[in-house]
């Protein structure tokens, strides 16, 4: 089973590429971020001559998330995270599919830092640690996929100390990172590519993509139930550098059978 991310910023303008990246690849499951549509303007038929059904929240302008299946409807689990009802912002989506429980998620970036905006991102963040907390509590086969807005460690970023006072590399988020794998969850991508220099977004400012001044901030997190099926995870980087890209790159990984 194949799993991805992608954060297409804006499924729209972006659609041609992110169908091209689709026939390619043939995933199984895909988890998308920054829609930037209403819910009414997912492009749904276009995706279903795809071949793949969809689960969308979408968000006017900013955010939006998506859970994709090939040839078949995720089953719908949740809509936005728990923990505090008056969050308006479409963040979170979470669908079974082909066995799996895979949570969509759309972090929020943070900046500038320190003010409200980082506040919110610290708050959204404790309410994603105590429902993935929950997840591994219930023993569930689950993936934690999507655009998290951290970088790790000092491996993922280049030239990380340009980066010091960013809310994507601020201490309370690369702590928080490393308490959702404290709880047992696995960084796919680290976990076979320890070593190497991954990144999954380049600006569009300044050729960053050509220069490969790159950021790892989009990750696939498997729960302990399924962590020992993982075979194979790296990230697409030739579809960041096509025409009309998203600055962003799809991560993937793949599951051996159960």
């Amino acid at each position: 089973m194949k799993i991805a991310t992608f954060n297409v910023n804006g499924i729209n303008g972006r659609l041609p590429r992110l169908l091209e990246w689709l026939a390619e690849a043939k995933p199984d499951a895909v988890c998308l971020q920054e829609l930037k549509a209403p819910g009414d303007r997912f492009p749904e038929a276009a995706i279903r001559d795809a071949g793949y059904g969809a689960i969308w929240q979408g968000q006017a302008r900013w955010n939006g998330v998506a859970i994709l299946a090939r040839g078949a409807d995720p089953v719908e689990t949740r809509r936005g995270l728990p923990g505090d009802p008056e969050d308006a912002q479409a963040r979170y989506i979470e669908a079974a599919v082909g066995g799996v429980l895979i949570g969509g998620l759309y972090l929020p970036n943070g900046n500038p830092r320190p003010g409200p905006k980082f506040d919110y991102k610290l708050a959204w963040t404790e309410r994603l640690l105590a429902h993935a907390a929950g997840l591994i509590e219930a023993g569930v086969p689950a993936v934690l996929a999507g655009d998290f807005n951290i970088i790790p460690t000092d491996q993922d970023v280049y030239k990380p100390e340009r980066w010091r006072d960013d809310a994507l590399f601020a201490p309370e988020a690369k702590a928080a990172f490393q308490r959702l794998l404290d709880q047992g969850w696995t960084d796919a991508i680290r976990a076979l590519h320890p070593d190497a220099i991954i990144y999954t977004f380049w600006d569009y400012w300044r050729n960053a993509f050509g220069r490969d001044a790159g950021l790892r901030i989009d990750h696939l997190l498997l729960s302990p139930s399924v962590a020992g099926r993982l075979a194979k995870a790296g990230v697409d980087r030739a579809v960041r550098g096509r025409d009309k890209a998203s600055d962003h790159a799809p991560a993937w990984l793949t599951l051996r059978k159960a």
